[in-house]
Formats: C-alpha cells, sequence, structure tokens
C-alpha cells in the first residue's frame, strides 16, 4: 500500500489548472480545506477565495488548504458544468481509471483529503432561490448540512453572520438537507469531519455575495480555530 503524505507549504496542482494553495501557521492546530466553483456559474466563492489570496489570508494555527477554483472548464464557461461534462459534484469518491476527467479529478481531490484529513471542509456555492423554511429547496443564504445533529459551529457561525448582516432580507439560516451523492456528504463520511456547504442568494450584487462569502470563511476559520479575527 502506498504511504502518502500530507502536502508541503506552497502551491500544488491536481491537474494543470486546478492549484492547490496550502499554508502552515507557526502555531500547530487544526487543518481546514476551503474550496469553490464546484459548479462554474456559482462565482462569489471563488472570486472571495481569490481576493482573500491576493491579501495574503493566513492561517494562525494549524494548516488552511484553499481550492480556488475545483472546476476550471466549468468556471471559464460560466455553467454549472463543463460544456459536454459531468456535474462534479456528483462524482465522488471518484475513479482514477475513470474516461470521464470529472470522475477522474473527484478521485484526486478525495485522495487529497485522506491525506490531510481536515478538521472542517467547507465548499462555497450560490443559488438561484433564497431561502424559505416552507420551500424544500432553497438555499441562499444557509449553512448547508447533511448529518444529523447539527455540528455546532453552524449555529455559532449563522448568529454571527446574522449580526453581521443584519437586514431581514440578508439573513443566514442552518440548513439540513442531505444528499448522500454530493462531494461534502462522501467525504464527511469518509473521514468525520465537519462538511458544510456555504450558499449565498444570486439576487443580491456580485459584490454584496462576494462580501458574504468571505466573512463566511473569516468566521468559519474563526471559530475552529484556524484563523483568529482578534
Amino acid at each position: 500500500m502506498l504511504l502518502r503524505m500530507p502536502l508541503s507549504p506552497g502551491v500544488h496542482f491536481l491537474s494543470p489548472t486546478l492549484p492547490v494553495h496550502v499554508f502552515d501557521a507557526p502555531t500547530p492546530g487544526p487543518t481546514a480545506l476551503i474550496q469553490a466553483g464546484i459548479h462554474g456559474d456559482e462565482i462569489a466563492g471563488v472570486h472571495a477565495l481569490c481576493e482573500l489570496l491576493e491579501e495574503r489570508f493566513r492561517p494562525t494555527r494549524g494548516r488552511l488548504i484553499v481550492v480556488p477554483v475545483m472546476n476550471p472548464p466549468a468556471y471559464r464557461a460560466r455553467r454549472r458544468c463543463a460544456p459536454g461534462g459531468l456535474d462534479l459534484n456528483r462524482c465522488f469518491p471518484g475513479d482514477a481509471e475513470s474516461e470521464e476527467v470529472e470522475r477522474r479529478l473527484a478521485r484526486r481531490f478525495m485522495e487529497l483529503v485522506l491525506d490531510e484529513r481536515p478538521a472542517l471542509m467547507a465548499t462555497l456555492h450560490e443559488s438561484k432561490k433564497r431561502f424559505d423554511p416552507t420551500i424544500r429547496v432553497s438555499f441562499g443564504q444557509t449553512l448547508v448540512y447533511g448529518v444529523e445533529p447539527m455540528p455546532e459551529i453552524i449555529g455559532r457561525t449563522v448568529a454571527r453572520l446574522n449580526e453581521r448582516f443584519p437586514s431581514p432580507g440578508e439573513r443566514w439560516a442552518p440548513y439540513y438537507f442531505p444528499v448522500s451523492t454530493s462531494s461534502t456528504e462522501v467525504i464527511v463520511d469518509a473521514i468525520g469531519c465537519v462538511g458544510i456547504c456555504v450558499e449565498t442568494w444570486m439576487g443580491f450584487a456580485e459584490p454584496h455575495r462576494v462580501a458574504m462569502q468571505r466573512a463566511v470563511v473569516e468566521l468559519l476559520l474563526d471559530d475552529i480555530g484556524v484563523r483568529s479575527l482578534s
């Protein structure tokens, strides 16, 4: 059995165009993995992570792994999936020998997760529907989880988000919505981490959605102890 090791700090590539940014803090702590762009038409999370990287956003404890664009061909096309391709978010745990590039990429990303075993894995999404508890499929803006009981970090983060974005139309909520084939739930099942899908509503202007996505990343990392806001 091949023994793999966690990645060294720096930028690594899962494919020729898929950068993985790895940062280690001077002080030991947990590992957090944040990714966006698994659906190419959900751009706010991509831009939020790119802005944070450009601003030299770094962990204060532990390790931070950032994948700003999980599906570059879909992102370039601004479509949920790459033209003619599969939904990458439904290809996990993947297959290294598959003819479909999405299944091969999903397998490689799964190997990264198994090597790193993050305490938190968050994926940044967007929704065309604002959250309404009476409508079963309405995500934005929510922190979505697929296992019960709800991870306590979600309740704390939602409360802090609603302090930061206080208007009624901006209100955040937790949302239990299990999808057994999603990348997040496959990863949670495999390593037992906290897995969160972050959803913002596309009805807001792009800069506001980006600001919301940034806030979620900052608050989650602060809560888990990877990046202090104080």
